[in-house]
């Protein structure tokens, strides 16, 4: 299966991105009651809650990785991710591949 790679954005309107360090998991939850985005998707740290959302933006997505309405529909309700980088302008994150739902086409391969 081909990576899903995200980027953390919003951390400076919560606790901000310096405790952030690679191998670090996060927790994606969907957030479709949102009145901003119906495909937002925020990103929770146990101990703290809500650290920011998956970037939705071309202004805050940080390289190849997916915007929130690309990874929407791949992910179940919830999912979890890895951190890999903290950037200057976000944190770069790669989705755990076993928190992902099971694709019936894939299961008898």
């Amino acid at each position: 299966m081909k990576k899903l790679y995200f980027t953390i954005t919003g951390t400076s309107y919560r606790y901000g991105k310096d405790f952030f360090e690679p191998k670090m998991q996060v927790k994606l939850a969907k957030e479709p009651d949102n009145e901003f985005d119906k495909e937002a998707i925020k990103v929770e740290l146990e101990g703290l809650g809500q650290v920011g959302y998956v970037a939705n933006s071309p202004n805050t997505v940080q390289g190849k990785s997916m915007s929130a309405g690309r990874l929407y529909d791949k992910i179940g309700d919830t999912a979890t991710g890895t951190v890999l980088y903290v950037l200057p302008h976000g944190v770069l994150c790669c989705v755990d591949e076993d928190s992902l739902p099971i694709n019936p086409d894939e299961r008898f391969e």
